[in-house]
């Protein structure tokens, strides 16, 4: 009686970039989602950091390969060649007028200079990735920094405007309070290639059916600082990855 071997598809890997002006945060909403944690003193990422994470979600398990971009111009030629490959794009832009003031350290402003520089410079991101990847392409836009409230020059409407006038989804977050972090992995997972789509390419299959019990191995490996929610979790697998 001949024996069953099982056989495990390889997991599904999709590679998300962060893309967006210097400081409105996209380093921070990386490491809130790796390790739930926010630190003031973050200093300017320097050509590519690239971290990754698995996720497993209720029908699926996928590995997120994250790709957080320097925001600063010198950076931009290196940028077009991370965007070519790429599943998703993550476009993030500051809600506040916290970037305006320090470039114009902290002057009177205009209304007209009120307007966020951040949130304009969306279109030649957007426009980038178009140009890159064309339609073949998840883009999120993402307004930061909700917890500054006071500051607070683009509104809640005006982005989803934006993500409407782009055809993209959006969604507000704070890494700092950690708000809706969480809640923009899952819509980007839940708009990734379905079942139907990966099934047609067999390197890429993946047929994983998780319960929302907790399965101690796992745990394990996940530590303290994996977050299990009721059809989702995460764990990290590496870090520390940066390419100049």
């Amino acid at each position: 009686m001949g024996s069953q071997i099982a056989t495990v598809s390889p997991l599904a890997k999709y590679k998300l970039v962060f893309l967006g002006d210097q400081s409105v945060g996209k380093t921070s909403i990386i490491t809130r989602f790796m390790y739930d944690k926010f630190d003031n003193t973050y200093q300017a990422t320097i050509g590519i950091d690239f971290l990754s994470k698995t996720m497993y979600l209720e029908d699926r398990t996928v590995r997120l390969q994250l790709w957080d971009t320097a925001g600063q111009e010198r950076f931009r030629s290196l940028i077009p060649s991370y965007i070519r490959d790429s599943s998703v794009a993550v476009v993030v832009y500051d809600v506040s007028s916290e970037y305006l003031l320090n470039l114009f350290n902290e002057r009177a402003l205009t209304p007209a200079q009120k307007v966020v520089k951040s949130f304009l410079n969306t279109v030649r991101w957007v426009e980038e990735v178009r140009t890159e990847r064309g339609s073949d392409v998840i883009i999120m836009l993402v307004g930061n920094k909700t917890d500054l409230v006071d500051k607070r020059q683009v509104s809640v409407e005006e982005g989803d405007a934006k993500a409407n006038e782009f055809g993209v989804m959006f969604i507000e977050t704070s890494s700092n309070a950690g708000f809706n972090i969480k809640a923009l992995f899952r819509k980007i997972a839940a708009a990734l290639p379905g079942m139907e789509a990966l099934s047609s390419h067999k390197d890429d299959l993946v047929d994983v059916s998780l319960k929302p019990t907790s399965n101690p191995q796992t745990e394990g490996k996940a530590g303290g600082a994996r977050s299990k929610q009721r059809h989702i979790g995460w764990l990290n697998d590496c870090v520390g990855l940066r390419f100049f």
